[in-house]
């Protein structure tokens, strides 16, 4: 069992930055596959960023660039630096841990265990 707890989240103006983090219980974390997704009102949950428990990741199209993922196995902590955000960025962010990294041609598959969400807006 993993518990998940996000923080980080807030308001922010277009062309600002925030750093998303994710707290996991558990001493299996070192060997989890993390995710971090996003649902904005009215859409479907989307994938953002995956990373490997070797620390290799995967960032969706729309944020390449953008924002990093990163982990601290030490501190049982995932990251997601977000930079140069927009109001397209608006929505819920949600960890996700215990999925699938696909290593070759790289992209994440969910886990079945998920963090409570936080927002985040972009104002324009």
């Amino acid at each position: 069992q993993v518990q998940l707890v996000e923080s980080g989240g807030g308001l922010v103006q277009a062309g600002g930055s925030l750093r998303l983090s994710c707290g996991a219980s558990g001493s299996s974390f070192s060997r989890l596959a993390m995710g971090w997704y996003r649902q904005a009102p009215g859409k479907q949950r989307e994938l953002v960023a995956g990373i490997s428990s070797g620390s290799r990741t995967y960032y969706a199209e729309s944020v390449k660039g953008r924002f990093t993922v990163s982990r601290d196995n030490a501190k049982n902590t995932v990251y997601l630096q977000m930079n140069s955000l927009k109001p397209e960025d608006t929505a819920v962010y949600y960890c996700n841990a215990a999925g699938t990294f696909w290593p070759y041609n790289p992209s994440y598959d969910q886990g079945r265990y998920w963090g409570q969400g936080t927002q985040v807006t972009v104002s324009s």
